[in-house]
């Protein structure tokens, strides 16, 4: 079975930029690790930003599109968004988009 990612593009206001960071790192992603079928996540910022594209990609890892599906309906992924409404419910970011695709081949050096 070919392997699955999730993208996820964030914004966030410059005045909550450090919160979001640390919190990003330090709360979201653990928890979302919680679910054991994720099995990398990466986070990537933006080199030269415009307004066209957003400061934040994060790619998460899966084995395969039933692991993807399991975690999409997994109680660690309503657990980490629980978590996430309530820490940000006076907002002060934002995900742009996300998106989910699965891998076709891999080449490497």
């Amino acid at each position: 079975m070919a392997k699955v990612i999730n993208m996820v593009a964030t914004e966030c206001k410059p005045e909550v930029e450090q919160k979001f960071n640390k919190w990003y790192n330090e709360i979201h992603i653990p928890l979302l690790f919680k679910y054991k079928g994720m099995k990398k996540v990466t986070r990537y910022k933006i080199l030269n930003k415009t307004d066209e594209f957003s400061t934040y990609l994060c790619i998460y890892e899966f084995d395969n599109p039933s692991e993807y599906k399991s975690y999409s309906e997994s109680k660690e992924l309503a657990d980490a968004r629980a978590e996430m409404n309530e820490t940000w419910k006076k907002g002060g970011w934002e995900i742009k988009w996300r998106v989910q695709y699965e891998e076709i081949k891999t080449w490497q050096k």
